[in-house]
């Protein structure tokens, strides 16, 4: 009975990992199968502090995470929850082989201000007001 069980043992450890569709290069979209709500996401991240919202959801790069973008108040950051819902991981995902830091540009992307929307009804306009560059400077005289 001991060599059976240690059979099936040392077959199950030493079967090719290829059965197993959690894999990002083995084709499966895992976010079909695992899913994250607003709602789940926002009740994990309120656990921690009541607070944060969240404003999006998204599978990271990293297919085993979720990526969620939080508001802190007027501050957007980004935060990693696992597939199991267990996790929460803040911090930065680095891209080794290109040497990127996804999370860096990610957050620049999400917390892009679209100039054109600035009100400049009171703005001093200096230089060319048709110029191919512009630059925005603010400023509080009070």
């Amino acid at each position: 009975m001991n060599k059976t069980l240690f059979f099936l043992l040392a077959a199950f450890m030493l079967s090719p990992l290829s059965y197993a569709h959690g894999f990002s290069n083995m084709g499966e979209d895992c976010s079909k199968c695992h899913t994250l709500t607003k709602d789940e996401a926002s009740t994990i991240v309120k656990t921690l502090n009541p607070g944060l919202s969240v404003l999006d959801i998204k599978v990271s790069p990293l297919k085993a995470l979720w990526e969620v973008t939080i508001a802190t108040g007027s501050q957007k950051v980004i935060g990693y929850i696992d597939f199991s819902k267990q996790y929460l991981l803040m911090g930065e995902m680095l891209d080794i082989k290109d040497k990127k830091n996804l999370t860096r540009e990610r957050l620049a992307e999400i917390n892009k201000v679209d100039v054109s929307t600035i009100p400049l009804d009171d703005a001093l306009v200096m230089g060319a007001k048709n110029a191919h560059y512009k630059v925005i400077v603010f400023d509080d005289p009070g």
